[in-house]
């Protein structure tokens, strides 16, 4: 049987099949107006780990298609209607004439969170969610989506403008500062991401950025070699690093990010 994703043998063997049923259900539900689906996340950054990681799924979809395709969208995904075996799954779907041009605005139609270890959400008022993560998915999405069904990535998706990105990584880094919700080693491993691209202008695999930060910035090592030691556990493992030290290492990383920011 012939597959429907565009390169299957490139994607994790745990979720293959997962994402071969979520573009088999996509086409069905949203078909003649569904433009492309691409992975994000830690699947485009090629760090994907099974267990610890979300698998990240955004799909563009022509200005035409009903409303309520867009609901049924959010049943026919939901797990355990169509089981996740990550840790969840979090879909976004965007109007084509959105995603093509940059935009500070989260700008979704469905923001759809499931799976057995987050709790359950969909969406439809983009208004109700910081924008900021939608604007950095899109960066990534942009430098490395993962083209799973229909038009190339870059052809529907555009970068932000840098003033705007950077303002939103600085959102982040602050919103994980407060902790709610955050594993303590996500909130070390998101900061060097964010870092890491600071100095490289690319989005890199959070353990990628983690060994470059670790290797220039002394003063963080014990504490960024010790998130990258939980991160190799599945989530319900996870070890607690220091909040204290979470937090200093996280103030610098504002101070990085601000500094950046001034620059642009």
């Amino acid at each position: 049987m012939t597959s429907t994703l565009v390169d299957p043998e490139s994607l994790p063997v745990e979720v293959r099949p997962y994402l071969e049923e979520l573009v088999r259900r996509t086409r069905a539900v949203c078909e003649p107006h569904l433009v492309s689906v691409f992975a994000v996340g830690s699947i485009a950054l090629a760090d994907y780990r099974h267990g610890r990681s979300d698998v990240d799924v955004t799909v563009v979809v022509g200005p035409a298609l009903p409303g309520r395709a867009v609901r049924e969208m959010a049943k026919v995904l939901a797990h355990p209607t169509l089981p996740c075996p990550a840790a969840g799954l979090e879909l976004v779907i965007y109007d084509s004439e959105f995603a093509k041009r940059p935009s500070v605005a989260a700008g979704y139609s469905l923001n759809l969170n499931t799976g057995p270890l987050l709790p359950s959400r969909a969406d439809f008022d983009p208004t109700r969610s910081p924008a900021f993560w939608y604007v950095i998915d899109r960066s990534i999405a942009h430098q490395s989506g993962r083209l799973l069904y229909g038009s190339p990535v870059r052809q529907v998706v555009a970068a932000p403008h840098d003033r705007d990105l950077y303002a939103a990584i600085l959102a982040s880094v602050r919103e994980h500062a407060d902790g709610v919700g955050h594993l303590s080693d996500n909130q070390v491993l998101n900061g060097c991401r964010s870092v890491a691209f600071c100095r490289t202008g690319r989005w890199q695999a959070k353990r990628t950025a983690a060994r470059l930060i670790a290797q220039t910035e002394e003063a963080f090592r014990p504490l960024i070699e010790a998130a990258l030691h939980s991160f190799q556990r599945p989530r319900s493992a996870a070890v607690p690093l220091p909040a204290a030290d979470v937090h200093a290492f996280l103030s610098w990383v504002a101070d990085r990010i601000e500094d950046e920011a001034i620059a642009r």
